[in-house]
């Protein structure tokens, strides 16, 4: 890393280990965190966001952490927004962001920027919205085949905006896309992944939630569910399932496994979208490595050349 304005980027699937690990190496860079997780933004959520501690945080700077309650909305461009003013302020102290979590969305909005497009048609979306996922996916694939590759077949909403895309401006939202400016180029970046073993990354997973539940997150639910709860906040795992409970549609122990069943899912839909991105490089952790371990070997990766040819 001989550039001043470098920025290194720890990405991976949830319960990986990725703050435990981004606490030993950030003082190693000169580094101050900047949380790329869409959950960790809310004040009210630790448990249920699983968000470092007050003592992580006093250790190693912080940034876009409790920055919003859960009765506000936040996205992608909210975050972008933030996390740029961060950057700019660690390089001003001559030290480097250092971006943390599991949110390929966040991550990609940094990287690439975002696409923002025309503005809502309510007609169109009406007429849209009357026909089944699979035929619109069949007319995507007919007007805009790039976008369709990137674009699941049953996810409606996204299919509906590329087809309102095309229909309002007469260009496909792949190409529109293309003129996204992010600040992948502008700065010395690294994207960092980390990976375990399927099986012990669920095991991890089912240990996570279990001490969650163990620490406190019903009455944490129970406290948020006072709340006019915004759309975002009200979709952080393990919020829907313990309120389920606590309305009687089903005891605690089937509250517990559909946390572990859903943060699972989300497990593989976060691989899924890592994936796609080619410039991560990763690192895959053994069942016996310490964090020191995966510390020193990260540090060995960030001290080779990057597969695109920058340091």
């Amino acid at each position: 890393m001989k550039n001043s304005l470098a920025v290194i980027f720890l990405v991976g699937p949830t319960a990986v280990g990725k703050s435990a690990v981004a606490l030993e190496l950030a003082p190693l860079l000169n580094a101050e965190i900047i949380s790329c997780d869409a959950m960790q933004v809310y004040r009210e959520a630790l448990i249920a966001s699983d968000k470092p501690s007050l003592e992580m945080r006093e250790r190693v700077k912080h940034h876009l952490i409790d920055v919003v309650s859960v009765e506000d909305e936040f996205n992608a461009a909210r975050y972008r927004e933030l996390a740029l003013v961060s950057m700019a302020q660690i390089h001003a102290r001559g030290r480097v962001p250092l971006v943390v979590g599991g949110s390929g969305m966040y991550m990609m909005a940094l990287l690439d920027g975002l696409f923002e497009g025309p503005e809502a048609d309510l007609q169109l979306r009406v007429r849209l919205s009357s026909h089944e996922a699979e035929d619109l996916y069949a007319e995507l694939k007919h007007v805009d085949p790039v976008a369709a590759e990137k674009i699941a077949p049953n996810d409606k909403k996204r299919i509906m905006r590329a087809l309102e895309v095309f229909e309002t401006t007469g260009v496909p939202i792949s190409e529109q896309q293309k003129k996204r400016e992010g600040i992948w180029g502008k700065y010395d970046i690294r994207v960092i992944g980390l990976e375990r073993p399927r099986e012990e990354l669920y095991r991890r997973v089912e240990v996570r939630v279990d001490e969650m539940l163990h620490r406190g997150l019903v009455d944490e639910v129970r406290s948020l569910l006072t709340k006019k709860l915004s759309s975002t906040g009200s979709k952080i795992i393990g919020v829907p399932e313990v309120k389920g409970a606590l309305n009687g549609a089903y005891d605690l122990d089937k509250a517990r496994e559909l946390i572990k069943l859903h943060t699972r899912h989300y497990v593989k839909r976060q691989m899924t979208w890592f994936r796609k991105d080619k410039r991560i490089e990763w690192l895959m952790i053994g069942q016996d490595d310490t964090v020191s371990v995966v510390v020193d070997k990260i540090m060995g990766l960030l001290n080779e050349v990057a597969p695109n040819g920058r340091t």
